[in-house]
């Protein structure tokens, strides 16, 4: 999987000095993405190549039910009135460090008419007091976290 600082929406992954430090965005209730992706105009994006919103939990999440990661446009910036173009509801026992929950997002956005991509985190339950997530745009995912049987030889 191959990522770009500028489709990071929330969060940030960064290196110094060949050192690579992840930060997720802090979720301690019903949150839009730090930032989005301005399509510049209402467009299909990704056309002809699947694109998805790859979201990693950075610190383990407490408290809360479940949380629904929602991909969402909207005419303004800030996210506000938006739409859900798609989403997954993921468990609190889902919600520790290091998963990853991939959402495909539909390329028909400009049908929609809305010029801003972003995420929205939805808490079910208590707010949390602890909690983060790394949020991406890739064109492609990775699952490098193969297990084999011990004693298995991978030629």
């Amino acid at each position: 999987m191959i990522t770009d600082k500028l489709l990071t929406v929330s969060g940030a992954n960064t290196i110094t000095n060949g050192v690579t430090t992840i930060t997720g965005q802090a979720i301690t209730g019903d949150a839009y993405s730090t930032d989005t992706i301005d399509l510049s105009q209402a467009r299909d994006i990704g056309e002809g190549m699947p694109l998805y919103m790859v979201f990693t939990v950075v610190t383990a999440f407490d408290n809360l039910t479940s949380l629904d990661l929602e991909v969402v446009a909207s005419a303004n910036a800030n996210l506000s009135s938006h739409t859900v173009l798609a989403e997954t509801n993921v468990l609190l026992a889902g919600l520790t460090a290091g998963k990853q929950y991939v959402v495909t997002i539909p390329p028909q956005i400009a049908s929609l008419g809305l010029r801003y991509l972003g995420a929205r985190y939805d808490v079910n339950g208590s707010n949390p007091s602890a909690g983060s997530i790394l949020t991406q745009i890739v064109t492609d995912i990775q699952d490098g976290k193969k297990f084999y049987a011990s004693g298995f030889s991978v030629i």
